[in-house]
């Protein structure tokens, strides 16, 4: 079923600015869509149903992308659970719910591989979702993300709505968030090294034993299944998007030393957290339908370093000239 997006047709990226938000946006932009819509958190609060129904009623897109949701890493969800259930669930209702009684020709619900249990057989195949306890250290997201599939479901079973959900693996790549405090594994790694490297420290400290197994997906490459998603499926089951190829946190932190500092030693720190022990996902329903990803991990790592050393500079000359 290929049923390709007008270009000119009105298509809502909610959550533009955020990581995977601007990666759609530089996708259809390359792609020639020229009526893209999009609302700030000042312009619109998408927690807020009232004020998300009233936006709808006025602009009218045929398609969203309904990217938008409060993230991190372990220590962000661990200490901010309340946030993290409550304004995903409400970002992803409103917005569904608003789509649905606006007559919203298609809608695609980003979801994360943290909906699926802790000890998941590997890879993990959508069919796992809800068989077994979630992985504590990040269930408030992993539980309003399920929510969120359901929802999908639920308006797909009543109303017939064309809404579908697409379950990406541990993702990275250009408007990352790399404060270390709140930032994914693979950021957080990059900002380490970087850091280390400018103040001259020789010693870089990885928290847990890096012996956890994961799986990394240039946003860019998500950004390029997400409108593939768009045009060419519809289906109540969610779809995993990912590599199917994983590497332990050791092997992930030596990749990044080597483009980074190559002279750092790693310090592993066992004291803290491993997470899920490993989080590969099967891929094949993606392939099957003829998507595959187009980065390998050592050139998405150089080119996330690469801007994320752009932003350093601009920053750090803006500052210069207050």
């Amino acid at each position: 079923m290929h049923q390709p997006m007008p270009t000119d047709a009105k298509i809502f990226v909610a959550g533009h600015r955020g990581l995977v938000g601007s990666a759609i946006m530089r996708r259809l932009e390359s792609a020639g869509f020229a009526n893209v819509l999009t609302a700030t958190r000042d312009e619109l609060d998408l927690r807020d149903q009232g004020a998300v129904d009233e936006w709808f009623v006025t602009h009218r897109p045929d398609y969203v992308f309904l990217v938008a949701g409060t993230v991190g890493g372990i220590l962000a969800n661990s200490t901010r659970p309340a946030e993290f259930i409550y304004d995903n669930l409400m970002i992803h209702g409103t917005v569904v719910h608003a789509s649905q009684s606006t007559g919203v020709t298609k809608l695609l619900y980003l979801g994360s591989s943290c909906i699926y249990p802790r000890h998941a057989t590997q890879p993990i195949s959508e069919e796992q979702l809800l068989t077994g306890p979630l992985e504590p250290t990040n269930e408030w997201y992993a539980v309003a993300k399920i929510a969120g599939i359901k929802l999908c479901q639920a308006y797909r079973r009543q109303y017939g709505a064309d809404f579908i959900s697409a379950m990406p693996t541990n993702l990275y790549g250009p408007n990352d968030n790399f404060d270390l405090a709140s930032s994914h594994v693979l950021p957080a790694l990059i900002r380490k090294f970087h850091d280390a490297k400018t103040t001259g420290n020789p010693r870089v400290e990885i928290w847990g034993t890096g012996s956890p197994m994961r799986e990394f997906l240039h946003v860019d490459d998500l950004a390029d299944a997400c409108v593939f998603l768009m045009e060419n499926y519809s289906d109540d089951m969610h779809i995993n998007v990912g590599t199917g190829v994983d590497l332990s946190i050791r092997e992930l932190a030596q990749k990044i030393r080597d483009v980074v500092y190559p002279e750092a030693m790693l310090d592993f720190d066992t004291s803290k957290p491993d997470g899920t022990p490993r989080k590969v996902l099967d891929v094949r329903r993606l392939r099957d339908l003829g998507w595959s990803p187009t980065y390998d991990l050592d050139r998405g790592i150089r080119s996330t370093y690469e801007w994320f050393l752009q932003q350093h500079t601009s920053n750090t000359t803006l500052r210069g000239m207050n």
